[in-house]
C-alpha cells in the first residue's frame, strides 16, 4: 500500500490505517507551536479526511511532548516588529488569523467525520481551541492545559477558545482560567468536563484505539448528525430541538435502524452503510 500525501509545508503528519486517519502535529522542537505554515498543513490535512469517503475517523495528535503550545511567540516577536515599521498594528496578524488559523480550526471542527484528540502533553494558549475543536478528547494524566493569553500575553484568548470553555466547564471555571492563567491538570479537565476521560500515560493509545472502534464501526450520517444536533441545541428551545431530531431521524430511520435493531437482538455489532449524510 502506497504512503498517502502529505502537508505541504513538512509540519504536520498525515497516515491512514484503513478508514481511520491520523494527524500528528509534527513541530516537536517548539512543543508543536503555531505559525502559518502550521495551520495550513492542518487544514491541508482534514482536507484529505474531507475528500476521501472511506474515512470513519480522525485522530489528533501531537509529536514529542506536547501537544500544542500555542502560537509561536517567536513569530510573533518578528510580526510585532514589522508592523511598528508600517504604523499599523496588528494587520499582520488579523490577516493571518481570519486565512490562515481561523480556516484550520473550522477544517478540524466541521471534518465530516468524528474527531478524536489524543492529548499527549502540555495543550497550552490557541492549542486549548484546537484540541477542543475536536468532537472527544482523551488526555494522558501528564497532560495539562494553561490559558497563556490574558496574564501572560494581554490578548483575548482565540481560536475559538472563548466560546469552547464557557460551553463546557461554564462561566466561573472559564473566567477562572483565561483569567488567572493556571494550570488545569488533565485530572481536573475531566472532572470539569473539558475532555471526555484521563488516563494513565501508558493506557493513552489503547483507549484512544477503543473510542476509535466504536466510531468506526458506527453509522459516519448518525455521527455527523448527532455532532450537528448537538451543537445547535443551546440556540435552540426544546419544541425546535424535537423538530430539529425528528428531521434527522426521518433520514437515519429507514436506511439504519432495522439493520441496528437486528444486530442489537442478535448480540452482533452492526455494520452500517458508509453514507456520510
Amino acid at each position: 500500500m502506497s504512503s498517502p500525501a502529505q502537508p505541504s509545508n513538512g509540519t504536520v503528519s498525515f497516515s491512514v490505517d484503513g478508514d481511520v486517519a491520523t494527524v500528528t502535529l509534527n513541530r516537536p522542537e517548539t512543543l508543536n507551536s503555531m505559525n502559518d505554515d502550521f495551520m495550513n498543513d492542518i487544514s491541508e490535512a482534514f482536507g484529505m479526511v474531507a475528500a476521501d469517503d472511506s474515512m470513519r475517523a480522525v485522530i489528533l495528535t501531537g509529536a514529542g511532548r506536547g501537544f500544542c503550545s500555542g502560537a509561536d511567540l517567536r513569530g510573533a516577536v518578528a510580526d510585532g516588529a514589522q508592523d511598528v515599521d508600517r504604523q499599523a498594528p496588528g494587520d499582520a496578524t488579523t490577516d493571518s488569523m481570519d486565512n490562515v488559523f481561523h480556516p484550520a480550526i473550522r477544517a478540524v471542527a466541521e471534518c465530516p467525520v468524528p474527531t478524536v484528540a489524543r492529548i499527549n502533553g502540555v495543550t497550552a494558549g490557541g492549542g486549548i481551541g484546537l484540541a477542543l475543536s475536536c468532537d472527544i478528547a482523551i488526555a494522558a494524566r501528564s497532560a495539562f492545559f494553561v490559558a497563556t493569553f490574558g496574564p501572560r500575553l494581554g490578548i483575548v484568548p482565540d481560536l475559538g477558545t472563548t466560546w469552547q470553555l464557557p460551553m463546557r466547564v461554564g462561566r466561573a471555571r472559564a473566567l477562572g482560567m483565561t483569567l488567572l492563567g493556571e494550570r488545569v491538570t488533565a485530572d481536573q479537565a475531566a472532572d470539569w468536563g473539558l475532555v471526555w476521560r484521563t488516563v494513565d500515560d501508558s493506557e493513552l493509545d489503547a483507549a484512544v484505539a477503543q473510542v476509535v472502534d466504536v466510531l468506526r464501526r458506527s453509522s459516519p450520517a448518525a455521527m455527523a448528525r448527532i455532532r450537528s444536533a448537538v451543537d445547535g441545541a443551546m440556540q435552540r428551545d426544546l419544541a425546535d430541538q424535537l423538530d430539529v431530531e425528528m428531521g434527522h431521524q426521518a433520514v437515519l430511520i429507514p436506511r439504519n435502524m432495522s439493520h441496528g435493531a437486528e444486530a442489537f437482538l442478535a448480540k452482533t455489532e452492526p455494520s452500517f452503510p458508509g453514507e456520510r449524510y
